[in-house]
């Protein structure tokens, strides 16, 4: 069964306002203070606002860029890339489909060895569930995706 991923009423009314004005307002958090920038636990993380898997903990590394950065999509088709010219230059911003949460940019300048992408991605805008809850949470089929570190 395929699980139903949207943006409600319900889900924008629990954010913090931090994570309203990220995925909401295409905001950005200060550099070096996302929850997840540390975070090394096996594990998928998720749109805070629509629950939709867009990252796993396999495909996340240290960019020194001050937010998460993970080198592809878990669903490619849960993310969508959009051009971005604000702040007076040209850069790729990063979207879930379903929830449409700002979810950061994605850069070409990723490890070159695992594709070469970069994307950087804001604490606020996710929700991370470790390997251990994933099956009862509903995300059980992606579990062969979550490597051990």
């Amino acid at each position: 069964m395929t699980k139903a991923y949207a943006k409600t009423p319900e889900a924008l009314a629990r954010l913090t306002p931090e994570q309203y004005h990220v995925t909401q307002r295409s905001g950005t958090e200060y550099p070096g203070t996302g929850a997840y920038l540390h975070e090394h636990e096996p594990g998928i993380y998720v749109d805070i606002v629509s629950g939709e898997p867009l990252f796993a903990s396999g495909d996340k590394f240290d960019s020194g860029c001050g937010w998460p950065s993970f080198t592809k999509p878990i669903v490619p088709a849960h993310v969508q890339e959009l051009r971005d010219d604000s702040h007076g230059m040209v850069r790729i911003e990063v979207r879930s489909k379903h929830g449409d949460s700002h979810l950061g940019h994605v850069f070409p300048d990723g490890p070159r060895d695992r594709g070469g992408l970069r994307y950087c991605i804001n604490s606020a805008s996710l929700r991370f569930i470790h390997r251990d809850d994933m099956e009862a949470e509903g995300y059980g089929e992606y579990i062969d995706q979550v490597e051990e570190r």
